[in-house]
């Protein structure tokens, strides 16, 4: 057996485990898809679908059936990535629109169906967490650093240093919730008047 040969049979014995992570976000759901081979991460496969979900939130804050109907369509395209996923392996978390919908129990029941995993709902602080770690780990923070993230309905900030958060918040402003509240009202009709 040659040397060559002896590095690639090591190389198959070293611990390697696939992992899922579905963010179902308020404008985009992300899919990405890692291997996890002696603590170094890599990517294997990335989704990222702009779905808009937070555009079907009504004012009395119930979900849309067109909203959770292209929330669902996404997964279905997802679906044969994470296929076969041991469930330790997969989460898929919920952010600020299955947060604010008193009706998310029936897009979460209905996603079941399609993705055999459970869909877990996060709080905004646990989002802003989560957000931080994803940062720590492909960038050095050496000294404190503010990282912000807009999303669809909520922004995010998570103030830390190195791998440690120290401030984490999540404010109900968003650019999806933001365009239906302010901008879209620019967009009613204008009536005028002639002089008779």
């Amino acid at each position: 057996m040659t040397e060559i040969t002896t590095a690639f049979d090591e190389l198959d014995l070293r611990n390697s485990t696939k992992i899922a992570v579905l963010d179902i976000g308020s404008n985009s759901f992300h899919l990405v898809v890692v291997r996890i081979i002696s603590g170094t991460v890599q990517v294997l496969h990335k989704v990222k679908q702009k779905v808009r979900l937070a555009e079907g939130l009504s004012e009395e804050c119930y979900l849309s059936e067109e909203a959770i109907r292209r929330g669902l369509d996404t997964l279905k395209m997802m679906e044969k990535s994470i296929s076969g996923f041991d469930p330790d392996s997969v989460r898929i978390v919920g952010t600020y629109t299955l947060r604010k919908a008193r009706n998310a129990y029936k897009f979460i029941k209905a996603a079941r169906k399609i993705i055999p995993y459970p869909v877990e709902i996060i709080s905004g602080q646990e989002e802003a967490r989560l957000i931080f770690n994803g940062v720590a780990h492909t960038h050095q923070l050496p000294q404190n650093s503010l990282i912000v993230d807009i999303g669809g309905g909520s922004t995010e900030f998570a103030l830390g240093k190195n791998q440690t958060p120290q401030i984490l918040r999540s404010l109900d402003m968003g650019c999806v919730s933001y365009t239906q509240r302010f901008l879209l009202m620019a967009r009613l009709p204008i009536v005028t008047f002639q002089k008779q």
